[in-house]
């Protein structure tokens, strides 16, 4: 690849252990116990019954989900621990051996497999398919024996290894599965019995009377009956998913019932979902009626066939995309089967609540709601800043999480550090990288001063189908300094993408690249629509309903509301303590969500949280909770609505969905939601400095400039990223010059009440980028930009510099920035676990960046340099000063900052160049001195 230097990844098969197979399949669920086991040797005296000692050995006893082995005893630990793994993946149907087996021979296990399943041993295993077998012994009439065949295509994970060894296309297609399962009973004439065109299987000879009835009896200890609570999805998006009740009895077949109410016969006419939905420890699965006209070629020795189906019935969409393939008609979602660890009918209820649930958990942003326990308040973030404020199911583990349930394979990863080495990561893909190649980039990066740049990396992500065709590429140009932090990122950009899909299917391709921003995301499109082609339709459908809802919701009091975010009522009360959240801090809430009737009182709970955490700037909760929670001030409890979101978050969060259901169907609603801001944890920066200096640095960096301010008369001032608006705040409190301020960037609090009398005749907010100039702030007195340029790119300071001097060109113009060295001193005072490093480089260069959200850190020499160039370019003198430390010593001050003065006659700066007169910010809320304001919000 010539993309930032990574180089191709070489890959082979690998043979992986069984120890490492099962790992790999149940990851924590499997318990690996080594025991210790001493082996007595007898002498060569039979006389001297006197024990000797022997050598030392090892037994391992593995625990798994369903079942426990024991393995033999060995002389090391290893090789204990490989034989019980060998033992559990014999008993779960898997063949450890690399040596695949060819299409023929898998084609000549199939069969004996399909034999052994009615031989007289197999109704004494532990097998779940054992279960299935039984019960066809208690069917009555024409059913009695038969054993449906889709229950042993789903019970018996070995005979679907060995169809997708005979065909691959098998992993995308149920019914294959079926097909080659048939067709190896039709070679067992003597010992089975077919129905051409049926799916299902007798055994010729019947059971011998000990067997038949000592399995039965085993099985007869459950209830008289049994009431299980299912969800019916039918196939036309018209008609409401609704609940079912089936009653199994003691003696009846469940799959029987399932057919009833699908309108079936029996259950010989049912298909089962290939895998459980949900947990994988579940026994949920949809089951759907059969094609009445199932068509095998049974005349052909070979194993390569297709399935050839005519399907009758209309495609259900819900239910396809719900399982990821193809389902025609109406479909039952039930948990219920046999397993190896329950004796009798393992069985769960399924209620509409978990049903949207799982609805939902297919989406990225529901998988993070579903992780913070948040439904209607969260939201997935739009950064990962760090592991520490980042809360829910980190980014990484979502998107293997999605690759799961939507039967794509899971993501590959390939990471290349600016010290030209690559790594690759892939969990359980087809092949494994097998040689890790280095790649000569020829370029070094570095990310602030002093640090190495074989700490940065970077990450590329890959989504491919279950058939490897390519579905995303995602080639991230940023830099990490950990390997982890660049695989988050990556992974969140590709979430964030498939979000904004997801939030509008029907958007272009073009359009949704533009709509998330710089993701750097490569789709294929064909494969991608073809993949998720089911949950466009159900959108769709969803979508139409949902606006005539909100047509007729459009009476909503449209009184103290911010209508761009979608607020209405807001009301904010409480003292205020004057303690406000600005972005990277933790802000704690507690809140709750009620469904709302219109012209009713009633109100219906629908989600509350005593405490919620979550980082402010990061979009984790919806806007409207960010938007208001910015107002707040601790202690302060907040009220607002707003409209309905997507109908299945709402029911995804009721208790009572059935109930829930009728009332949006019934009458117009929207949602109430009842805040309090509980406490306000302040970025790690805030923290380390306040740690070493009082004042805080933040504080006096605003007193410096207003020390400029008071000292130059100036009469007009812009700030450039203006932030919380805190020196706003002090120079309402001091007497100075000014008459006219303009604040560029937005303030995270209520601007009225910040405005006392004051000499100032005006004040604007503007928002825009402060690298792009606007012709009302030229020739201002003074600018500030106080921390700011830092969270910028190095390139976008510089071009901030360049523009604002050559055209916004302030008389005077005050720029602080951190000071890199000084970072040592600060985390080492907010640590009192660090230990002193006598070596200063070393220590400097283990520096971390004071804020997560910093794109870079310069040292005193790299800002010198910066500001001087800058001056010498555009006419300007400068001189450095800085606050927090000294400037006599090292390693100098905490903030460093310069102070540009304009050396062109003022009548000469006040004249614009043609074409410099364009207005390219926007207005966000003015003041003026009649003490009139007006907001845009």
């Amino acid at each position: 690849m010539e993309n930032g230097g990574l180089s191709v990844v070489a890959v082979r098969k690998m043979k992986l252990t069984p120890k490492a197979i099962i790992v790999q399949k149940f990851g924590r669920n499997a318990q690996f116990t080594v025991d210790e086991v001493q082996d007595v040797v007898q002498n060569g005296c039979p006389g001297l019954a006197i024990p000797q000692k022997g050598p030392c050995l090892y037994r391992c006893s593995l625990q798994l989900p369903e079942f426990s082995v024991v393995s033999e005893t060995f002389k090391k630990k290893k090789d204990a621990e490989q034989s019980a793994a060998e033992k559990a993946l014999e008993k779960l149907g898997i063949d450890p051996s690399p040596n695949v087996p060819s299409a023929e021979e898998a084609w000549d296990k199939l069969i004996a497999s399909v034999k052994h399943l009615f031989s007289n041993e197999f109704l004494s295993s532990q097998s779940p398919l054992r279960g299935h077998f039984i019960a066809a012994l208690r069917r009555d009439g024409d059913l009695y024996g038969s054993v449906p065949a889709s229950v042993i295509a789903v019970c018996d994970s070995k005979l679907a290894n060995l169809c997708k060894l005979i065909n691959p296309k098998v992993e995308s297609s149920h019914l294959l599965v079926l097909t080659y399962i048939m067709r190896a009973a039709t070679r067992l004439s003597e010992f089975v019995v077919t129905s051409e065109g049926q799916l299902s299987i007798w055994r010729k000879d019947l059971y011998p009377p000990e067997i038949k009835e000592s399995s039965i009896i085993q099985q007869s200890e459950s209830p008289d009956s049994i009431c299980i609570e299912a969800i019916h999805i039918p196939s036309s998006l018209e008609m409401a998913v609704h609940p079912v009740t089936l009653n199994v009895s003691s003696t009846g077949y469940y799959l029987d019932v399932i057919a009833r109410n699908l309108d079936q016969t029996d259950g010989n006419k049912i298909l089962v979902s290939s895998r459980t939905i949900g947990k994988a420890s579940s026994e949920m699965r949809l089951y759907f009626a059969a094609p009445k006209s199932y068509l095998l070629d049974l005349s052909s020795d070979l194993p390569n066939v297709e399935e050839v189906v005519d399907f009758e019935g209309s495609l259900n969409p819900r239910a396809s995309y719900l399982y990821g393939q193809d389902i025609y008609g109406d479909a039952i979602l039930a948990s219920i089967g046999y397993t190896r660890k329950s004796e009798g009918l393992f069985h769960e209820d399924i209620t509409l609540q978990s049903y949207y649930r799982m609805l939902i958990h297919l989406t990225p942003s529901g998988v993070y709601k579903l992780s913070r326990e948040a439904i209607l308040t969260a939201e997935l973030p739009m950064a990962f800043t760090t592991r520490t404020n980042w809360r829910g199911s980190f980014p990484r583990e979502m998107l293997f999480m999605f690759c799961r349930q939507h039967w794509l394979s899971e993501p590959v990863f390939s990471t290349c550090s600016n010290s030209l080495k690559e790594s690759s990561e892939s969990s359980r893909f087809y092949e494994k990288s097998a040689a890790l190649e280095s790649a000569e980039t020829g370029k070094e990066c570095t990310s602030g001063g002093g640090t190495a740049a074989s700490d940065n990396v970077r990450c590329e992500v890959k989504i491919f189908s279950k058939s490897r065709d390519p579905i995303l590429d995602c080639s991230p140009k940023e830099f990490y300094k950990k390997q982890n932090e660049s695989i988050e990122n990556a992974s969140l950009k590709v979430l964030s993408w498939l979000n904004a899909y997801f939030k509008d299917p029907d958007i272009r391709l073009e359009k949704l690249n533009n709509l998330v921003g710089a993701l750097d995301i490569q789709c294929y499109p064909q494969n991608f629509f073809k993949k998720f082609s089911s949950y466009r339709f159900i959108h769709n459908v969803q979508q139409r309903k949902m606006g005539e809802k909100l047509l007729q919701a459009n009476s909503i009091n449209t009184l103290n509301a911010i209508p761009e975010h979608g607020i209405y009522c807001l009301s904010i009360g409480g003292p205020d303590s004057g303690i406000y959240p600005s972005n990277g801090c933790l802000s704690f809430i507690s809140y709750s969500v009620s469904l709302v009737i219109e012209g009713e009182t009633m109100k219906e709970l629908l989600e509350s949280r005593e405490e919620f955490e979550f980082e402010m700037g990061t979009g984790a909760v919806i806007p409207q909770v960010e938007v208001v929670t910015a107002q707040m001030s601790v202690g302060q409890s907040a009220c607002f609505c707003k409209e309905l979101p997507p109908q299945e978050l709402i029911l995804a969060a009721a208790d009572d969905s059935a109930r829930t259901f009728s009332l949006l169907s019934s009458r117009a609603c929207c949602l109430e939601y009842h805040i309090t801001l509980l406490r306000v944890t302040e970025p790690p920066e805030d923290r380390m400095e306040q740690a070493l200096f009082s004042p805080p640095l933040s504080k006096q960096r605003v007193e410096y400039a207003l020390q400029h301010i008071k000292e130059s008369c100036a009469t007009t001032l812009v700030d450039f990223g203006c932030g919380s608006g805190s020196l706003l705040d002090s120079l309402l409190d001091y007497p100075t010059a000014l008459e006219k301020i303009i604040i560029h960037s937005k303030l995270s609090k209520k601007l009225d009440a910040a405005v006392p009398c004051t000499d100032v005749k005006s004040a604007v907010l503007f928002d825009g980028s402060i690298t792009v100039f606007d012709s009302r702030l030229h020739g201002f007195d003074i600018g500030t930009c106080l921390e700011v340029i830092e969270h910028m790119e190095e390139d976008e300071a510089s071009q901030f510099g360049n523009i604002v001097l050559s055209s916004f060109r302030p008389r005077i113009l005050i720029v602080s920035t951190p000071n890199y060295e000084y970072n040592a001193i600060l985390q080492k005072s907010s640590s009192t676990i660090q230990e002193d490093d006598p070596d200063e480089k070393t220590q400097l260069q283990s520096c971390k960046f004071r804020n997560h959200d910093h794109k870079f850190e310069w040292t005193r020499d790299q800002f010198n340099c910066w500001a001087t160039e800058l001056a010498a370019r555009h006419n300007y003198s400068v001189e450095f000063s800085g606050v927090g430390g000294s400037g006599d010593r090292e390693p100098g001050f905490a903030s460093q900052i310069a102070v540009f003065r304009s050396r062109t006659p003022p009548e000469e700066d006040d004249l614009l160049k043609d074409g410099d007169s364009a207005h390219h910010y926007k207005v966000i809320w003015e003041w003026d001195g009649n003490g009139l304001s007006r907001s845009s919000l």
